[in-house]
């Protein structure tokens, strides 16, 4: 059985909503724990962004890098606009978590 896979682009910011960061990622749950527990030291470590408000799921990664990028080039009011079209009260989501069967 061929496992289907899913790839995730994502909006995280910090406590106070101040900061923005676009990624893509193909297991959500551990790259938010990553960004919690400030594995990779850089941009999101240094400014405290590990809050997810908006994520969109893919099944083929170049679709997902290719949104991410779009996301990437958009205004900060844009980026709020799509936040708050899911997400009005910009409350922490809840990555989806997969378990997989080999069966």
């Amino acid at each position: 059985m061929k496992t289907i896979k899913s790839y995730y682009v994502y909006i995280i910011t910090n406590r106070n909503n101040k900061t923005l960061y676009v990624g893509v990622t193909n297991n959500l749950a551990r790259r938010i724990f990553e960004h919690k527990t400030k594995i990779n030291k850089g941009f999101t470590s240094k400014y405290n962004i590990n809050k997810l408000v908006y994520y969109e799921t893919f099944s083929l990664v170049i679709d997902a890098i290719k949104r991410e990028k779009q996301l990437k080039r958009l205004s900060r009011v844009n980026k709020e606009e799509i936040i708050n079209h899911v997400n009005s009260d910009w409350k922490e989501l809840k990555p989806p978590i997969h378990i997989w069967s080999n069966r």
